[in-house]
């Protein structure tokens, strides 16, 4: 009689572990993303002011 008692309370308490685990799902996408910080991209202009000033410079040795 005891081992049939501890069978059923391994099968009840299995099925309520496996339904605790299946309600544990993940299926909610991630919270958006906060927007980005308001200010002027500086990678285009670094380039284009890099080249204006070797111009100049050149510019001004030939001068000389």
């Amino acid at each position: 009689m005891m081992i049939q008692n501890k069978r059923i309370l391994a099968s009840i308490l299995f099925v309520l572990i496996s339904v605790v685990c299946a309600a544990q799902g993940g299926g909610l996408p991630p919270p958006p993303q906060p927007p980005p910080p308001v200010g002027l991209p500086i990678d285009g202009g670094v380039l284009v002011g890099a080249l204006v000033a070797l111009f100049y410079g050149g510019k001004k040795l030939l001068k000389k």
